[in-house]
């Protein structure tokens, strides 16, 4: 049978228990099949280009991204189908998704180089952001036996996160019209420009505990490998001195792929990665090194 879609398809997923196949593309919608019958079963349509899918053919649940930065659990019957909720936490389109239904637990990568790791099993929304790489996230796997995540992006970066440790959830950050240290007004906070006679400064916030704060009140950086940080970051003078050395232990390693990866698969068992990018190239890395080990030592291509 065929299926023709008004344009690119961007993810399919082929289900064998349910005997369906579920696509997603660029005409803003994921649909879904019986591949028994041939007949389309339905089709859910979005505000923007779908670009990846996940799904869990044990509750017959669909996690599809899309380029505005949003994931879309959706629940998908015969002839109908209900959505569940909208996950909101990137600031840029959704490269890479990957489920594992045995701890129930998202992972989603964006263009704005981070990976978020959600509790859908605990329906706690957002648990754990990790930031490690500088360009687009665009291939994602987890190991669910040693409990390492990989996440490869658009410049060749390589990252082995180790899962298998406590962390802790970075926070959200808090509005306020002036700083929430020494409490200067920042540059729209007009009457309080008028009335102290000063000039507005400019509003950052500290990534440790998400106050909105001036520049020379977050003078320092700090990696912080518990929240996920593993490059520095802005913090206040206060959370600075707080961070001890042990903190600062790195909890993910980072490695160099030479091309630009677009896709990647990992056989556990045998240790081998392979990945392929736009450069035309098909890498295949031997990574015993790295898989089964908290941290990583390194790798090389095969």
């Amino acid at each position: 049978f065929n299926f023709i879609r008004d344009n690119r398809v961007s993810d399919m997923v082929f289900s064998l228990e349910s005997e369906w196949v579920v696509s997603t593309g660029h005409d803003k919608s994921v649909s879904w099949m019986c591949t028994h019958s041939g007949s389309m079963l339905g089709r859910h349509y979005f505000t923007a280009w779908a670009s990846c899918l996940q799904y869990d053919h044990e509750t017959q649940h669909a996690f599809v991204g899309d380029y505005s930065g949003q994931i879309t659990l959706l629940k998908l019957e015969k002839q109908t189908y209900s959505t569940i909720t909208t996950l909101k936490g990137h600031e840029g389109s959704i490269g890479a998704l990957w489920w594992d239904p045995v701890q129930r637990l998202l992972f989603s990568g964006a263009s704005d180089h981070s990976v978020i790791m959600w509790d859908i099993g605990g329906r706690k929304g957002r648990t754990l952001l990790l930031q490690g790489h500088h360009e687009r996230v665009q291939a994602l796997r987890y190991l669910q036996l040693t409990r390492q995540l990989l996440s490869c992006s658009a410049d060749g970066g390589i990252a082995v996160w180790n899962m298998d440790t406590q962390r802790e959830e970075a926070p959200q950050w808090l509005d306020s019209d002036s700083c929430q240290k020494c409490e200067q007004p920042f540059f729209w906070n007009i009457k309080q420009m008028w009335d102290t006679k000063t000039l507005g400064l400019r509003q950052h916030h500290c990534r440790k505990c998400g106050k909105a704060v001036c520049g020379k009140c977050s003078s320092k950086r700090s990696t912080f490998p518990l929240m996920g940080f593993e490059f520095p970051v802005r913090v206040c003078d206060a959370c600075f001195d707080t961070i001890k050395e042990e903190d600062r232990t790195p909890l993910a390693t980072f490695h160099e792929g030479k091309h630009n990866i677009a896709h990647m698969d990992m056989d556990p068992s045998r240790g081998l990665m392979v990945t392929c990018g736009s450069d035309r190239i098909v890498k295949i890395w031997d990574m015993t090194q790295v898989v089964g080990c908290s941290l990583a030592t390194g790798f090389s291509p095969r």
